[in-house]
């Protein structure tokens, strides 16, 4: 069984609406954060993290003038390290990380990287989110041995949902 469960897809197909579905109903303890669209009158404007433990920061917004941008979003990679990072440090080894996303934004940063190989290679459990599109790193990840991704669409969600599922529940 992987340790590793990461879905990828187009965005906006329901990624990080199938992982908070998932955790919910899961009864184990977890840690690490999620990441929600910043809306205003129906527009995106950014990216906030929230971690599991109920702090949260601005990632990436459309105002932020960064030296890192990603589109037309400024990204507050400090904010990354100091909320993201940290979340994903205090997950402890018997708990599942919960990462999303591992993209563009969040590869921005060499902390985020290195937190991320170093849960993966201790055989902690993970689920998250990956980008789609290749990038060396990402792409690095989704090939290592222990990962299994899987790439949502509408037609298979019920499927990814129940691989998901089988998944979660199963106890190493």
């Amino acid at each position: 069984m992987h340790s590793v469960f990461l879905i990828t897809g187009r965005p906006g197909c329901g990624k990080t609406s199938l992982l908070r579905q998932a955790l919910a109903a899961y009864d184990g303890s977890a840690g690490g954060f999620f990441t929600e669209e910043i809306r205003r009158e129906g527009e995106r404007l950014g990216f906030r993290l929230v971690t599991l433990d109920g702090q949260a920061a601005v990632l990436a917004h459309a105002d932020l003038r960064r030296r890192h941008r990603v589109g037309r979003y400024g990204v507050d990679v400090r904010a990354l390290e100091a909320v993201g990072v940290a979340a994903l440090r205090r997950a402890a080894p018997d708990t599942l990380a919960v990462i999303d996303e591992i993209g563009k934004m969040e590869l921005l940063s060499a902390p985020f990287r290195e937190a991320v190989l170093e849960i993966i290679s201790r055989g902690q459990r993970v689920l998250g989110t990956i980008l789609l599109n290749p990038h060396p790193w990402a792409d690095g990840i989704k090939r290592q041995p222990q990962v299994r991704v899987e790439t949502l669409t509408r037609a298979n969600r019920r499927q990814v949902e129940e691989a998901l599922r089988q998944w979660l529940n199963y106890r190493h």
